[in-house]
């Protein structure tokens, strides 16, 4: 259902003002129960994992190639303006397609998000050696840059991690940059939010999953020293991009591990870092 749009301040627009500002989005998306999605291939994701649209966005040269989205939800708005138009609403120039306002998902419980990883966990997923694939979840603790946070979870997709469990230190996964940099796969990434991370540390324990905290420490075994002890189940945790894990969370998970660095340099980014681990636990 194609609406032309003339006004930034037309009151249907809402959802799509000030996209830029994180702290304003971070706080309002989650309280409207609603994300943005950017590019059709995006919106494509999103739509086939079984989210929902509330309205889609676009210029007119982008119109045909969004109608086969458009043309599955019939009574959906879409506003389609000028590019100057849609730059001044958002904050930024709109040159990927389109933004589409999604319904967001609630969110399993952790008990519901464990049971879930059980019973889809697919041994040798990437059909490595003939060998079955070690089940993997990815806790994230305090990530707040959101390019990271979707590197990181386009790891997870790519490299046939089970699940992604974020502290509620940690950024928005459905953040527009986050979803983005993910190319859409945190739609097919199986994820949940957690308030306590100790609580979290003894869920998996119970469920007799190996946590393996990534970090700079004396009691640290290398990732290939870690790789050889062949756990079946692990979950690894990831620190913030400044201060890392805490010490608390260092002294309950089972093993801390540390990546050997030449010259230098001490450590990787936390993105490069994640692939790395995933790719060599794989």
């Amino acid at each position: 259902m194609l609406e032309p749009i003339t006004s930034t301040t037309d009151p249907r627009l809402e959802e799509y003002t000030n996209l830029t500002d994180m702290r304003l989005r971070s706080r309002f998306e989650p309280e409207r129960g609603v994300y943005i999605a950017e590019s059709a291939t995006v919106i494509s994701r999103a739509i086939t994992a079984g989210h929902a649209p509330r309205s889609f966005l676009m210029s007119p040269k982008w119109v045909e190639q969004m109608t086969p989205l458009m043309d599955q939800f019939p009574n959906i708005p879409a506003y389609v303006g000028a590019p100057g138009l849609l730059e001044e609403l958002t904050g930024f120039n709109v040159h990927r397609g389109a933004l589409a306002s999604m319904h967001r998902p609630a969110l399993p419980s952790l008990d519901d998000f464990m049971t879930r990883i059980t019973r889809t966990h697919q041994p040798n997923a990437l059909g490595i050696d003939g060998q079955s694939a070690r089940s993997r979840i990815a806790v994230l603790d305090g990530i707040i840059d959101h390019t990271n946070l979707g590197a990181i979870i386009r790891s997870c997709a790519a490299l046939g991690v089970d699940g992604i469990i974020v502290n509620h230190t940690s950024a928005d996964p459905l953040y527009r940059r986050a979803i983005r940099v993910s190319m859409g796969t945190v739609f097919q990434v199986p994820w949940t939010r957690a308030n306590n991370l100790i609580e979290v540390l003894d869920l998996l324990h119970e469920a007799h999953y190996t946590t393996a905290a990534l970090a700079l420490s004396d009691n640290a075994i290398t990732l290939d020293q870690f790789n050889a002890e062949n756990h079946d189940k692990v979950a690894f945790l990831f620190g913030n991009e400044g201060h890392g894990l805490s010490d608390r969370t260092l002294a309950t998970v089972s093993r801390v591990v540390t990546i050997p660095m030449a010259g230098d340099v001490d450590s990787l980014n936390v993105a490069a870092t994640s692939a790395l681990v995933f790719y060599a636990t794989r």
